[in-house]
């Protein structure tokens, strides 16, 4: 199993699994979802992609919607992969 984003008009992120059933699941609650298989709080993954506690919190409660950069910064942490359609 592998998590891939996929930014389009309507940001949001898929899950493969198995290679045959996709799910689509709203971007918040794959950041959270990655987040805690990782065993990571929202304060280690804040900071090692270097933006404030808060604004983290609020991208996991889908309050805002980050930029691109700000994407990728937390896909690295959480180990996801970006991709463009």
């Amino acid at each position: 199993m592998f998590f891939l984003i996929t930014l389009s008009r309507n940001v949001r992120i898929y899950k493969y699994m198995n290679s045959k059933k996709i799910k689509n699941i709203p971007l918040s609650q794959q950041i959270r979802q990655a987040r805690e298989k990782l065993k990571l709080t929202q304060e280690e993954v804040a900071e090692k992609a270097k933006m404030s506690v808060t604004y983290f919190a609020m991208i996991e409660r889908g309050e805002v919607n980050p930029s691109y950069k700000k994407i990728q910064s937390l896909a690295k942490v959480l180990k996801l992969k970006i991709t463009i359609t």
